[in-house]
C-alpha cells in the first residue's frame, strides 16, 4: 500500500520526487524519504508527512532519485524503518511496496555472510541481496536477487554511478511515465500527471531498465514490449479545486460520475460484455469484493436477484481465498476500485484456475485485475484521492444497475421505468447535495458520541454497513452496521441514551418492519436519526431527527441514501477535527494481504 517513485532526467530530482510523493500519500503516510545520486547516494527520511519532510530537509543534488511514502507492515513508523533502504556500502538504495514473506530467513543468511541490518523492515534485505550478487551489472544483480525473494513487490533500485534506475514488480502495481528526456516510475497514475500523460504498465515478472532517454523491459531474461497508454485524467482531476478536502470534492463529483459512467454504456446498441450467465449457460453468480466495494457487491446481489431472478452470492475476497469449495456452472464478478487489491487478485486467479469466467469492475485502465479477468467494465470515476471511497462506490453501483438492466427479465414497462429512473439519478443526487447545510447541522450533536449503530433492511442493509464504515474510518467513532431485524438478537444490549441509532427507511416491502424496529429502538432510550424519503410523515413522529432524501424507485434508494450518509460522516469528522482525507492507519490501495 506504500507509494514509490523514481525519476531520471535532465532536471533536479529532489523537487520532482517530493511533488510526486505528495500525490501518493493516499497510499500511506506514516513516514517518507528520498534518495538522490550525483556520484554518491544521499538519503533523507523520517517518520513525518511529505510536507514536513520538504520543509526541513537539505538540498540534495542529483538528476536521478527514488522516493517512498510508507504504510507500515514490518516495523513501527520511525526514521530507521522509513525508506529508502541501503546496502552495507551505501551505494545501493531501494524503495519497495509489498511484503517479502521469507525476509527473516534471508536476513539470517545475509547476517551470517557479514551483512549488517539496522531496521525492522522486510525491505532492507533487498539492497543487501543486490549487493551480494552485484558483479558490475546492476540489472543482472536485481534479477538474481529477485529469484531469492518470496512474496510481493514493486521496487525501484538506485545505484551510485549508474545512469539508470531498475524497477520490478510482482503482485504490486508499478507504472512508467514517459517524458521528454525524462522518465518517471510510480505506484499510480496521479503521481505523474504534472509531468506526462503517457504510461507503460509493468506486468508481474517484468524488470524495467529506465534511463532519461529510454525504457527497456525484460521478462525472464527476454526483452518484451509493453503497450503505451494515454491517461484520460487531467491534473485538475487530482486537485482539490477549492474544496477543503478531497473527500468533499469527490462527494460533490458524484452527479458527474453517474453521468460519465452511464454515458459510457447506456447508449450502446448492445451490451459491451457477453456474460454467459445471462444466456443461461451458468446457473448462479458469485460477486467478490473487499471493503467498500463489498458493500457494492451486496447491493448488486439484491439488484441481480430482483432483475435477473437467479441465485447470487456476495463474498469477501479475503475470506474466499481460504475456503475450500468447488464452483460448478458459476459466473464470477470481481469488484475492485484500484484493480490492484492483493486479496482480490489472489481470488481472481483462484477463480480462473477453477475454470470460472471472471468479469472485473474496476476504475483503473490497465490494472492487474483488468489483465486477469476475461472481461472488464470500467467505472469512469476518475482519480479518487481521499482514502475513504465515495465516488468510486457510486460508479460501481451504476455499472451494476446498468449491467443488470441490460439482461433484465422484468417486463418491458417496468424496464422502461427503471431506465428513466436511472437517467434521473444525477439530478436526485444533486438534490441531496443541495441539502448539505441541513445534514451538516445534524452532525454537531452526533460528533459527541463514541458509539453509533446504523440499521437498514433489504437493499439498504448494505448501505447501513457502508454508512458505518464511512463514519468509523474518518471520524474514529465506533460504528456498527446491522440488519434491523437482528437488533433483538444481541445488539439491543448495547443500546442506551448514549448510543444513537441511524435508521435507513425505504419505501419498499421493508417499510412497516422498519417502523417496528424504530419503535423498539426508541423504547430503549436511544437517540434516533432517520434517513427517509421526503413527505414521510410517519417517520417524523417517531424519530428525534430526520434527514430527507428525494423520492426514487426503491431499487435506487441506495444511491441517494449513500450520498446523505457520506455527508453525515464527513461533517461529523470535521466537527471532531479529524484528518479526513488521511485517516490514521489506513491507505487507499491495499496491495498486501
Amino acid at each position: 500500500m506504500c507509494g514509490i517513485i523514481g525519476y531520471i532526467g535532465d532536471k533536479q530530482a529532489q523537487p520532482i520526487l517530493l511533488n510526486c510523493l505528495r500525490r501518493l500519500e493516499y497510499r500511506g503516510y506514516d513516514s517518507c524519504g528520498i534518495a538522490v545520486t550525483a556520484g554518491s547516494i544521499e538519503v533523507y527520511k523520517d517518520a513525518v508527512r511529505v510536507e514536513e519532510l520538504t520543509r526541513v530537509m537539505p538540498k540534495l543534488d542529483g538528476m536521478a532519485g527514488i522516493g517512498h511514502t510508507r504504510w507500515a507492515t514490518h516495523g513501527e513508523p520511525s526514521q530507521v524503518n522509513a525508506h529508502p533502504h541501503l546496502d552495507c556500502s551505501g551505494n545501493i538504495a531501494v524503495v519497495h511496496n509489498g511484503v517479502i514473506s521469507n525476509f527473516q530467513l534471508l536476513k539470517q543468511q545475509l547476517t551470517g555472510e557479514g551483512h549488517n541490518f539496522i531496521s525492522q523492515t522486510d525491505t532492507e534485505v533487498i539492497p543487501h541481496l543486490i549487493e551480494k550478487y552485484y558483479d558490475g551489472n546492476l540489472e543482472k544483480a536485481v534479477e538474481t536477487a529477485l529469484r531469492d525473494i518470496e512474496g510481493s513487490y514493486a521496487l525501484i533500485v538506485l545505484m551510485a554511478g549508474e545512469p539508470k534506475l531498475v524497477a520490478a514488480r510482482k503482485d504490486s502495481p508499478l507504472i512508467i511515465g514517459i517524458g521528454d528526456r525524462e522518465n518517471i516510475i510510480a505506484s499510480d497514475v496521479p503521481a505523474i500527471l504534472d509531468y506526462t500523460d503517457r504510461v507503460i504498465y509493468l506486468e508481474d515478472g517484468d524488470i524495467g531498465i529506465i534511463t532519461k532517454d529510454g525504457i527497456r523491459v525484460r521478462r525472464h531474461g527476454t526483452k518484451v514490449n509493453r503497450k503505451e497508454h494515454k491517461i484520460s485524467w487531467s491534473v485538475d482531476d487530482a486537485q482539490k479545486a477549492g474544496y477543503e478536502h478531497f473527500m468533499l470534492k469527490e462527494i460533490h463529483e458524484q452527479p458527474k460520475v453517474i453521468r460519465d459512467t452511464l454515458g459510457e454504456y447506456i447508449q450502446a446498441a448492445e451490451p459491451v460484455v457477453d456474460l454467459a450467465v445471462m444466456r443461461g449457460d451458468i446457473e448462479s453468480v458469485l460477486i467478490l469484493a473487499c471493503g467498500t466495494s463489498y458493500h457494492a457487491a451486496l447491493v448488486g446481489k439484491y439488484i441481480m436477484e430482483e432483475l435477473l431472478r437467479i441465485p447470487v452470492r456476495a463474498e469477501l475476497a479475503s475470506e474466499f481465498n481460504y475456503c475450500a469449495q468447488t464452483l460448478a456452472r458459476t459466473g464470477a464478478i470481481a469488484i475492485t476500485q484500484s484493480g490492484e487489491t492483493a486479496d482480490m487478485l489472489k481470488a481472481m486467479k483462484k477463480l480462473k484456475d477453477m475454470g470460472c469466467l471472471v468479469l472485473a469492475i474496476t476504475n483503473v485502465v490497465g490494472s492487474s485485475a483488468s489483465r486477469i479477468a476475461n472481461q472488464t467494465i470500467y467505472t469512469r470515476a476518475g482519480p479518487e484521492i481521499s482514502v475513504a471511497a465515495t465516488k468510486s462506490f457510486m460508479a460501481q453501483l451504476m455499472v451494476l444497475y446498468w449491467l443488470m438492466m441490460s439482461y433484465s427479465k422484468v417486463d418491458a414497462r417496468r424496464l422502461t421505468d427503471l431506465i428513466m429512473g436511472l437517467r434521473q439519478l444525477p439530478e436526485k443526487v444533486q438534490q441531496v447535495l443541495d441539502n448539505e447545510d441541513k445534514i451538516m447541522e445534524g452532525t454537531k450533536h452526533l460528533s459527541g458520541y463514541e458509539n453509533v449503530f446504523f440499521i437498514g433492511r433489504g437493499i439498504n442493509f448494505p448501505i447501513a454497513l457502508e454508512g458505518a464504515l464511512k463514519l468509523k474510518e474518518i471520524s474514529y467513532i465506533h460504528a456498527e452496521g446491522c440488519a434491523a431485524g437482528e437488533l433483538k438478537h444481541g445488539p439491543f444490549a448495547l443500546l442506551s441514551e448514549n448510543t444513537p441509532v441511524i435508521a435507513i427507511v425505504a419505501q419498499d416491502n421493508t417499510y412497516e418492519a422498519m417502523l417496528t424496529n424504530i419503535r423498539e429502538v426508541k423504547a430503549r432510550g436511544s437517540p434516533l436519526i432517520a434517513l427517509a424519503e421526503e413527505g414521510d410523515g410517519a417517520i417524523g413522529q417517531l424519530a428525534d431527527s430526520v434527514i430527507t432524501v428525494p423520492k426514487v424507485d426503491a431499487i435506487f434508494s441506495p444511491v441517494v441514501n449513500t450520498v446523505a450518509l457520506q455527508l453525515l460522516a464527513y461533517y461529523t469528522a470535521k466537527h471532531r477535527g479529524c484528518p479526513i482525507d488521511t485517516p490514521r492507519n489506513l491507505a487507499k490501495s491495499v496491495t498486501v494481504e
